[in-house]
């Protein structure tokens, strides 16, 4: 188990690049399976969900070559294999988006249920029921999916609530289906269109539709051609270093970023306070006097993003007054809230009353559990302690890292191997800024 031992209570101020995004980076590395010829991918971060990524594309016939720091280019002239192996597989939710090349190219794929972090039930369903639309059977055999076909039919599907990651499975099924898909209610993050981009520099026909941004037409071509593509910037990165800085009442430059991508939460951190300045691809946040409390809730995309809301909740133990967090994505995304009560933290778990949970939530409820709360009051300031804590999620792994920053003393913590699921070299940028932090690497 790989640690950072970190003597917080420090101000952390500077400069910092942003990396691609782990959230488009991984899936157009699968995208490009679906096509025989070579692409190659730029900005790449260096995370294990990308190694990850690489490795069972490596095992389905895929020959990836490493061009640079951040590049590679990957060529798949046969799909050697058609099911995604257990022990990679399991370990992130990648594995689902393979189907897409798998069934293009072979007509059957072969998964094992996935991993990732432990934020409740993932929308699969939404998969499937698109799936039975397009004439894709779905088996369950044990702890495996069997997808098959013998021919992929085009069709108009209508999410209940939008999947981002279910949109982008379908939008590269149906990339190379003969005549016109169109999905409705479609996801609209940042990511997502990248992949579209990425797509359509190889000859895909996909689209948003110009006054409803939430409908995605795709009119199927006969094949794909080569291409090179850059991967969008991170805005988890982005909002993590600029949410670091103002938790240790500092200030960063943050570099390679398109403002807009993170619009939500700079507005949100300019209405407690923060001083904003945006370029046109970097972004000064500033922390200059005490913050003031506000109210958050996670939405999809154009809302407050949902994997910002842990690292958020750092920021909100900082800010003067009654904040009110409700998660609305998922229905267990709260694991932090017990670490920074630890460290010292004022908070409250609640409920919210809500007429219609049905179409207020985004995830479904025959996932929720009666012992998940949805909602927190955050009273602050409050001074955090220093703490001793292994981690076992992405996002909750990175707030307690922020924690630990804004805390005065020595804080251990365990596990970051989950943080490195996301964040390339975060110790050593996080220093750059100031940070004392020690990594020590097992």
């Amino acid at each position: 188990m790989s640690k950072y031992i970190i003597h917080g209570g420090l101000t952390l101020s500077g400069e910092v690049s942003i990396r691609g995004a782990k959230n488009a980076s991984w899936k157009e590395i699968i995208a490009s399976m679906l096509t025989q010829h070579s692409v190659q991918i730029t900005n790449i971060p260096q995370i294990s969900d990308v190694r990850i990524t690489e490795s069972i594309a490596k095992s389905l016939g895929a020959k990836i070559l490493k061009t640079g720091e951040h590049s590679i280019e990957i060529s798949t002239p046969t799909i050697t294999n058609s099911t995604v192996p257990h022990g990679t597989g399991e370990k992130s939710r990648s594995s689902f988006m393979f189907a897409a090349p798998l069934l293009i190219r072979t007509g059957k794929a072969i998964i094992p249920l996935p991993g990732g972090d432990k934020l409740g039930a993932r929308p699969l369903d939404r998969l499937f029921d698109c799936f039975k639309a397009m004439n894709i059977h779905t088996d369950f055999v044990g702890d495996t999916v069997v997808f098959s076909t013998e021919k992929i039919r085009p069709t108009t599907y209508t999410f209940p609530k939008p999947s981002h990651t279910v949109t982008e499975v379908l939008i590269m099924t149906a990339a190379l289906v003969d005549g016109q898909t169109i999905l409705n209610n479609a996801a609209r993050e940042p990511e997502i269109d990248d992949l579209v981009e990425m797509l359509n520099s190889m000859g895909a026909k996909i689209k948003r539709h110009p006054t409803d941004p939430g409908q995605i037409i795709i009119d199927g071509v006969p094949w794909l051609s080569p291409t090179k593509h850059q991967v969008i910037a991170d805005r988890n990165e982005a909002v993590t270093f600029a949410v670091a800085a103002l938790a240790t009442e500092g200030s960063v430059n943050i570099l390679r970023i398109n403002p807009e991508i993170i619009k939500n939460f700079l507005d949100k951190v300019q209405q407690m306070g923060a001083r904003v300045e945006t370029g046109r691809d970097e972004v000064t946040v500033s922390w200059t006097k005490r913050l003031r409390a506000i109210d958050i809730e996670t939405e999809p995309e154009p809302g407050f993003m949902t994997d910002w809301q842990a690292v958020f909740s750092v920021l909100l133990t900082q800010a003067h007054g009654c904040s009110t967090l409700i998660e609305r994505i998922f229905p267990s995304r709260f694991q932090h809230i017990p670490t920074l009560e630890k460290m010292g933290a004022k908070i409250k778990f609640f409920n919210p009353k809500i007429k219609n949970p049905e179409t207020y939530y985004h995830f479904n409820l025959d996932s929720d559990r009666p012992d998940y709360f949805h909602g927190v009051k955050i009273y602050g300031p409050s001074e955090l302690k220093p703490i001793n804590v292994a981690v076992n999620d992405l996002r909750a792994g990175a707030c307690t890292t922020i924690a630990a920053l804004a805390a005065t003393g020595e804080s251990v913590i365990d596990n970051v191997e989950f943080i490195e699921r996301g964040y390339e070299k975060l110790a050593e940028r996080l220093v750059s800024l100031g940070a004392n932090i020690e990594y020590i690497k097992i």
